[in-house]
């Protein structure tokens, strides 16, 4: 019996897959352990390896979106009748990604596409205009917006290459020629007036309109469906505090010295000192069940990376018992996997509280959307240097604003406000990360 390999859930918010590249081709050998494919799930582009011994006798998805458990490849012995196994399938029947069968038979050519004609001016002039003569006497071919065109701007048709049909000049042959001369529409005479008129600046917006689209990615999906889900699903509530960094700022260099070569950011402090918080507050380090509420006994922060398709969140586990250069070096290298999507599932997994910070982006103050299925995400802004009142001075402080959106179904305000203030304690003070 041939191997009807069909696409694997490789990640557990999986429902599709897109098949980006095949690394071995129909008739080639295969072994288990060789790599078949690149697969792009919802969170990362995974290798797909072989599990079988045999002879890729066939792919169905050459690329693309398939369904989870929707045929992709077969694998047996050379000759073996696999279509029979599969219903009559293979290049009869393509898997798409509602799960319905799609014809495979090649499509008839298309005609050429019919050209448009060209829009007419809405007013044609009292006399019709002499026609421009060729190099050889002729009539020159264009459009009535072309000629427009030509006669507002002072180019002459007769030197220009028609790409319409049988030579004709079109609108975008004469705005061809004007990007090459960098000439602007000439303005209109004035007319004779007894006072000067007011006169309109003359724009040239020939080149029109234009826009780009892009087909979604599975991972852009993903973030679509569950940030729509916990937006209309959990009941938001936000609280924001404002806190003191002196001491942060004036630690760091030192931790940075006893750390080296690793360099400790803010980043992986407020990753530490919120850990250290949950340890005090597990209410807030849980999940919402539907019947039951989760408080979680072990504390594995998420920590937001932005990636060019969107945002992935690998876990730091066990963050309060790790420290800050691991904490450090953690961070750093699944944020590298993430930029070139190599991360694995079980580093995407698990997470009991998350941490988004745009301080780096000079973002002062934000809210995040709770990341399921935690029930707070800590939105955390950029340092910034104020005024502020010290006993009864003025002083330039270092200041951070931090803002915990919560799930109301799990945790209430004045549990929230309770967290934020041991954070609060904890980054004001952070020597009580030592101890």
């Amino acid at each position: 019996m041939a191997e009807i390999i069909k696409m694997p859930r490789m990640s557990d918010t999986m429902t599709e897959g897109n098949i980006v590249a095949w690394h071995k081709k129909e008739g080639d050998k295969v072994s288990p352990g060789d790599l078949l494919a690149e697969i792009e799930t919802d969170k990362a582009t995974m290798d797909f390896e072989s599990l079988w011994e045999g002879t890729l006798l066939h792919i169905e998805a050459k690329e693309g979106v398939v369904p989870v458990e929707g045929l992709i490849a077969v694998i047996g012995k050379p000759g073996e009748d696999w279509k029979s196994q599969v219903g009559g399938g293979g290049a009869e029947a393509k898997a798409t990604s509602n799960g319905q069968a799609k014809s495979t038979e090649p499509a008839p050519k298309a005609s050429a596409p019919a050209i448009e004609p060209e829009p007419v001016a809405e007013a044609a002039p009292a006399a019709a205009p002499a026609p421009v003569p060729t190099s050889d006497g002729g009539r020159v071919k264009a459009s009535p917006l072309a000629k427009s065109i030509a006669k507002e701007s002072g180019i002459d048709l007769a030197g220009l290459q028609g790409s319409g049909d049988g030579g004709r000049i079109v609108r975008k042959d004469v705005e061809a020629a004007l990007d090459n001369k960098g000439a602007a529409p000439a303005a209109a005479p004035s007319s004779p007036a007894s006072a000067p008129a007011a006169t309109m600046p003359a724009f040239n917006f020939s080149a029109g309109e234009a826009f780009e689209e892009k087909t979604v990615s599975q991972m852009r999906k993903a973030i679509a469906r569950r940030l729509s889900e916990s937006k209309f699903t959990a009941p938001h509530f936000y609280l924001t505090m404002e806190i003191n960094m002196d001491s942060a700022v004036a630690l760091r260099p030192k931790l940075n010295e006893l750390a080296a070569p690793v360099k400790i950011s803010f980043n992986d402090i407020v990753i530490k000192a919120a850990a250290v918080a949950l340890r005090k507050h597990p209410a807030v380090n849980s999940s919402w069940l539907g019947d039951k509420i989760r408080y979680n006994q072990h504390i594995n922060i998420g920590v937001a990376v932005a990636v060019e398709d969107g945002l992935l969140v690998p876990v730091v586990k066990h963050a309060d018992m790790k420290p800050l250069s691991i904490i450090n070096q953690e961070v750093k290298l699944m944020a590298e996997k993430a930029r070139v999507k190599k991360l694995q599932p079980d580093e995407m997994t698990g997470n009991t509280f998350t941490i988004s910070n745009l301080g780096m982006f000079g973002i002062e103050e934000f809210t995040g959307i709770i990341n399921p299925p935690d029930a707070c995400i800590l939105a955390v802004g950029a340092i910034i240097q104020k005024p502020i009142v010290k006993g009864k001075e003025i002083v330039i402080g270092n200041m951070m604003k931090v803002t915990l959106s919560c799930d109301h179904r799990v945790v209430d305000g004045a549990t929230g406000s309770e967290f934020l203030q041991t954070l609060k304690a904890i980054l004001e003070e952070p020597m009580r990360l030592l101890v």
